[in-house]
């Protein structure tokens, strides 16, 4: 990720893992899941409040994520690599148990709804480790008020993105037979196990673990 010469090819990268890191895939089997006893004005709640504290999280990663790897001596390298390792296990479990149950692990009806949508709605499910990762990464990458400028503004058409499909889910609902989800759910997880293996042979590479070819 390099801001040094903010192009086309940079913003639309970044776009895309923002999309992964932040967009509703990961975070709509669970949030179908969890909500599907509310009604649906606390659905809307849940996923207004679930879309907010996601982005406000994401904006103040990115505000103190360069501080942070400093005070803590932390690399780019291995965030990437911890983060794959993360995002590989939710794959994982997306792949072999694709449209399991949530509720099976606690009996959600028993929490809050606005609890929920704080955890673990928000974190880790709509903004998730390839997120985080993303996003300390670009704290630390960025050396201008516009690069600034573009991470703050495609995390905030991401959260728009979000917010349209997640306070309109009762409508998009009937459209998502459980057929759909779990095609989804397996062909999604094999891509981000992909995408986490990715990112932890970056890391390695970065942390001069790995000699990676030029190409990568």
């Amino acid at each position: 990720m390099d801001f040094s010469s903010v192009d086309t090819q940079l913003v639309a990268n970044l776009a895309l893992m923002l999309l992964i890191g932040m967009g509703p895939k990961i975070a709509l089997v669970p949030f179908l899941d969890m909500t599907k006893n509310l009604d649906a004005q606390k659905k809307k709640e849940v996923g207004t409040k679930m879309v907010m504290i996601a982005t406000i999280t994401a904006l103040v990663l990115f505000g103190i994520g360069h501080f942070l790897m400093r005070l803590l001596h932390i690399s780019g390298g291995a965030i990437g690599v911890a983060g794959g390792i993360i995002l590989l296990i939710l794959a994982l479990q997306m792949f072999a148990s694709p449209g399991k149950k949530h509720e099976e692990k606690e009996d959600v009806s028993l929490i809050d709804h606005h609890q929920i949508a704080i955890y673990p709605l928000a974190i880790p499910y709509l903004l998730n480790p390839v997120g985080i990762a993303v996003l300390i990464v670009a704290s630390s990458k960025v050396e201008n008020i516009m690069g600034v400028g573009i991470v703050v503004g495609l995390v905030l058409a991401v959260a728009l993105l979000d917010l349209l499909v997640f306070r309109n889910m009762d409508k998009l609902s009937k459209r998502l037979t459980p057929t759909k989800l779990i095609i989804s759910e397996v062909v999604f997880g094999i891509l981000l196990a992909a995408l986490a293996v990715e990112l932890v042979v970056k890391g390695l590479g970065s942390l001069g673990v790995l000699d990676l070819p030029a190409h990568h």
